[in-house]
Order: structure tokens, then C-alpha cells, then sequence
């Protein structure tokens, strides 16, 4: 064909023997099935039909594609390929969409800019998990979609350009990616009389060890400190001592008057990024680097609430991120927990 226009020819079912189906069919069954029935490129046989027919379809499409023109498979194929990076593996094109899938426990990595850039383009889409969210292996963190059966090749081509400039600017990283997480030995510190005496049971150890062992992570040991900022302090240091990955302090992290815990960690020489956070519940954590190793002051809801400010940023620190002031300001935007 030598036009630049996609032409699609309805043909009659019963005269559709030995043609190739132009897209794929899909076949429902509520509440049994939903899936393909013929692939697209499919030669139509005798036996096809009754099938067809099932489905409500007496007449099929055929295509002819214009040079200009990408069928709707090989459009979404391209933008996955163009925006897939480490971590990723692409599905099979079906019915005009590819997904995006995480091969390992990690970090999604994804620049909103550029998926906002895409989608703006028109005629295809993009839809991803927000950044930094944590994706199961197996689980789609995006994929990339052809709304119409055929798209202009200057738009599939107009996102390969905005993924080939991002990989520019990013030393080579593509705008979707998965973060592995570290395996890393943090030391906690329970902080407060109460626990340190023996008056009540601690709560904090079993809350803690079960968030960092579910990213392969681990509570390499434990310590108790009574509501005393030189004896806190000195703990903190036998922690960094020890060599430990990470530093957790929980308890004492109100303004009470018995609470020494923020004083303490900044007294230990840590730099603060932040103490306090724009997230609910989970406002009153601390967030900073003693010679490089992150320590994090935990407040109480840590104990009782499933996600809380830490659960936002423990996933980054075992990806091998900085957290920073500006990371900390942004948990306000989406940060209130109703649940």
C-alpha cells in the first residue's frame, strides 16, 4: 500500500475465512472469564466462526496500515521499551496495552513530569504508581496504552524523544525504574523508664523488627535507655560504634518534659534534617545522619499504626537514598492517613 492512511475494512464474518484479524478479540464470561480470544494478525478458519458469532461479532476488521500509522499493539510495545529500566519487565502486548512489571522486591522510581509530558501528548497513555512507592516482584508499577487502534508514529516517537533526553540528563537511569532494597542491620534503642525499668512491656522491638524484616532487613540488636539524655547519648554512640547501617531511637518524642530523645540525638553530633514531619500520624519523627549513618528518632505511633511517616521513608533508606529537607516538606501532599 503506498497511502499514508490506516484503511480498515469491514468484512462479513462468514467471508472473513483466510483474512488476519486486525486487532484482538476479546471474549467475556461474567463472572468465569475475560480474555483474548484471537490475537491480532489471526487467520480467520472455517472453525473460528461459530466464536466469532458467540461474541456478537458478524463483521471483523481488516487492516491496512499507512506508512505514518503504528497498530495500537506496537505503539504501546515501543513506549514500554523506550521507558523501561532496571528492574523491569515488559508483558506481552494485549489489546493495545503493555505492562510494566517489577522483577524484584524495590523502590518505583518514576519521574511524574515526564509521565505528565507523555500523557499530554494525546492518543496514548501512561498510568504508573506514584514515586517511591514499594512494588511486590511480579506486581506492574505502569503501563503504557494506545487508545485509538492506530496511533501517529510522531507520537510514539515524540515519547521515545522525551525518554531518550531524560536518560541524557540522568547519567543513563530511564524515567521507570525499580530500586532494590539493602540488606541492612540497624541497631534500636528504647528509650523511657517505664520500659527501662521493667514496669511495662516494650511494644516498639517486635513493631520495628517486623517492618524491617519484611524488606530483608533486620534489628541487629536492641538496647533500653531511661528518660536521661547523657546515658541516651552515650547509647546512641555505642550503636554507631558497632557499625550498624542504620540508628533507631523510639520513644520520648513529644514536647513533654520527660521526653529527651530529640535532644539527645542532636546531641550525639547528629546533622537534623528534620524533626517533625507534614504526615498524620507519624508528625513527630526525626530525621537525620550521625557520620553518615541515618538515624531516626520514632515516634509512638509506630507501635499501633499500620503506615505512618516511617513506613514513607524507611523503604527510601533501604534503597540507598538521602533523605533530605525538601523529601520531608513533600509527605504533606497525600500524607493524612484516615485509616
Amino acid at each position: 500500500m503506498s497511502g499514508a492512511e490506516t484503511i480498515l475494512k469491514e468484512v462479513p464474518v462468514h467471508e472473513a475465512v483466510g483474512l488476519r484479524l486486525a486487532h484482538d478479540l476479546t471474549r467475556i464470561i461474567p463472572g468465569q472469564f475475560k480474555g483474548r480470544l484471537f490475537k491480532k494478525g489471526h487467520v480467520i478458519t472455517e472453525e473460528d466462526i461459530p466464536s466469532l458469532l458467540d461474541i456478537g461479532k458478524e463483521h471483523i476488521y481488516i487492516m491496512e496500515l499507512g506508512h505514518n500509522e503504528l497498530h495500537e499493539d506496537d505503539a504501546a510495545l515501543r513506549m514500554a521499551e523506550a521507558l523501561a529500566g532496571d528492574g523491569i519487565t515488559l508483558s506481552e502486548p494485549h489489546e493495545g496495552k503493555v505492562s510494566l512489571k517489577s522483577h524484584l522486591l524495590g523502590l518505583a522510581e518514576i519521574d511524574q513530569e515526564l509521565v505528565e509530558a507523555i500523557n499530554d501528548l494525546g492518543e496514548i497513555a501512561l498510568a504508573t504508581v506514584k514515586t517511591h512507592s514499594v512494588v511486590k516482584e511480579g506486581r506492574p508499577l505502569a503501563a503504557t496504552r494506545a487508545i485509538p487502534l492506530t496511533v501517529p508514529k510522531v507520537k510514539v516517537e515524540a515519547v521515545e524523544k522525551l525518554a531518550e533526553e531524560y536518560r541524557a540528563a540522568h547519567e543513563g537511569q530511564a524515567p521507570l525504574r525499580v530500586l532494590p532494597f539493602r540488606k541492612l542491620r540497624a541497631g534500636l534503642l528504647t528509650t523511657g523508664g517505664e520500659v527501662f525499668s521493667g514496669r511495662i512491656q516494650d511494644k516498639f522491638g517486635p513493631a520495628v523488627r517486623a517492618k524491617l524484616e519484611a524488606f530483608g532487613s533486620e534489628v541487629a540488636e536492641q538496647r533500653f535507655a531511661p528518660d536521661d539524655r547523657q546515658i541516651i547519648v552515650k547509647e546512641i554512640h555505642y550503636l554507631l560504634e558497632q557499625r550498624y547501617d542504620m540508628i533507631l531511637v523510639t520513644g520520648g518524642m513529644s514536647v513533654d518534659p520527660d521526653d529527651r530523645t530529640p535532644g539527645a540525638i542532636k546531641a550525639s553530633g547528629a546533622d537534623i534534617v528534620s524533626y517533625g514531619t507534614p504526615m498524620l500520624p507519624g508528625s513527630m519523627l526525626l530525621m537525620g545522619y550521625l557520620n553518615g549513618v541515618p538515624i531516626l528518632g520514632l515516634p509512638g505511633c509506630v507501635m499501633h499504626d499500620p503506615y505512618t511517616s516511617f513506613d514513607v521513608l524507611l523503604p527510601r533508606i533501604l534503597a540507598g537514598q538521602t533523605i533530605v529537607r525538601e523529601d520531608i516538606v513533600r509527605m504533606g501532599y497525600g500524607g493524612l492517613n484516615n485509616g
